[in-house]
């Protein structure tokens, strides 16, 4: 199991579009992916699920992956966050 905390830094967060890109993205991939905020998980395959976690700008959150290709999902999911994902 890997995991990977990152800070929101765009101005929005996971909000609507960004939201529904990073669904897409995370859909991709087949391990078990989990986000973490404030102690409660939320499955990032799921638009209603990243919506509720309602993670603005300077949230921090973890990306947390178990099965085939662990560190290279936490990576490539925190990578899109943080650079892919703009306003």
């Amino acid at each position: 199991m890997i995991t990977k905390e990152i800070v929101l830094s765009n101005e929005s967060g996971l909000h609507a579009r960004p939201a529904s890109m990073f669904v897409k993205e995370a859909s991709k991939y087949k391990c078990d992916i989990k986000i973490i905020k404030d102690g409660k998980e939320y499955n990032p395959k799921s638009i209603m699920s990243i919506l509720s976690m309602g993670a603005g700008k300077g949230n921090s959150i973890v990306i947390q992956a178990e099965g085939e290709d662990e560190e290279n999902v936490v990576n490539e999911l925190a990578d899109f966050i943080q650079n892919k994902i703009k306003d």
